[in-house]
């Protein structure tokens, strides 16, 4: 099977850029101040992190990471991860996060597959197919009675509606199998996971955002999108909490200013954006801000 390549922070904040257009507008914010994270956590109730390019990079643990997300406890912080992760089921998402030495309970971590499936409560049952890699546990995925779509044309005939939750192992010749079917007959898309690019150990991997925005450009159609930076995904983490605090007592931090700082900010959450490790590491994070006019509260290096 051929993978796709990575994506250089460049071109992947370029690809953002050109979907602006189909994600939530940014309210008006000030200048962003650059300083260290644990000067900033101060006046507020909860921290929400991204994963990708925060907490960790691929499977490795970011250093310092988890001892950052300990020293918020202990100043009685409520914390909170924000995911944009669809791919796995929660279970095997928490056996990372304990390997790599953080103490999240299954509360305290928020998917974009979990708000994907509480938004498919809504719509009427049908056969879906799926974006997911055929070898991997499509753990909760399994209950909606789904195809998960390889190459074999005719799966994408039969199905009702389509599901983009994995891209690992997806191809050139799926998507195009993905469009052509939906030219032939438009269904539904559900997109599980908004996120154009995630940080790998081997450098930025395209995510199920990027193969939706080509099928909406290329096919004419308005995916729904689950997770970062639209809302649900917040509200699911807030609806978790027996006391949600007020949202200028939350903190959204993430490495991505169209997903984790777009969505905290129109939360009306504080936001941080990180950039040693993320989607911007090595480009000018003033003047990708300046680009995107998506301003940040506060710049930090790392947690």
């Amino acid at each position: 099977m051929t993978k796709t390549r990575s994506v250089d922070p460049a071109e992947a904040f370029d690809a953002y850029l050109k979907i602006r257009h189909r994600l939530p507008p940014a309210k008006e914010n000030g200048q962003a101040i650059k300083t260290d994270f644990a000067d900033i956590v101060a006046p507020f109730d909860l921290i929400l992190f991204d994963a990708y390019g925060v907490l960790n990079v691929g499977e490795t643990a970011i250093a310092g990471a988890a001892r950052s997300v300990a020293a918020l406890r202990s100043l009685g912080k409520s914390v909170a991860v924000v995911s944009n992760s669809a791919a796995y089921p929660k279970a095997r998402m928490m056996a990372r996060y304990a390997r790599l030495g953080f103490d999240f309970t299954p509360d305290e971590v928020v998917t974009s597959r979990e708000a994907l499936l509480h938004r498919l409560k809504a719509e009427p049952p049908r056969r879906w197919g799926v974006m997911l890699n055929p070898d991997t546990d499509p753990g909760e995925i399994a209950a909606l009675g789904c195809v998960i779509l390889t190459d074999e044309p005719g799966d994408y005939e039969q199905v009702e509606g389509f599901l983009l939750v994995g891209s690992d192992g997806w191809n050139e010749p799926r998507q195009t199998l993905l469009e052509a079917a939906l030219r032939r007959r438009p269904r539904p898309v559900f997109v599980g996971n908004p996120d154009l690019v995630a940080p790998r150990e081997t450098g930025l991997s395209k995510e199920p955002g990027w193969f939706a925005h080509r099928l909406a450009d290329a096919v004419g159609i308005e995916p729904v999108f689950l997770g970062k930076p639209f809302p649900d995904i917040f509200d699911l983490a807030l609806a978790r909490l027996e006391r949600p605090p007020k949202a200028e007592r939350v903190l959204m931090v993430g490495d991505t200013l169209h997903t984790d700082i777009l969505g905290g900010n129109q939360a009306g959450f504080a936001t941080a954006l990180v950039t040693a490790h993320g989607s911007l590491k090595g480009l000018d994070v003033q003047g990708a801000i300046r680009r995107a006019a998506i301003v940040p509260d506060f710049i930090v290096d790392q947690i």
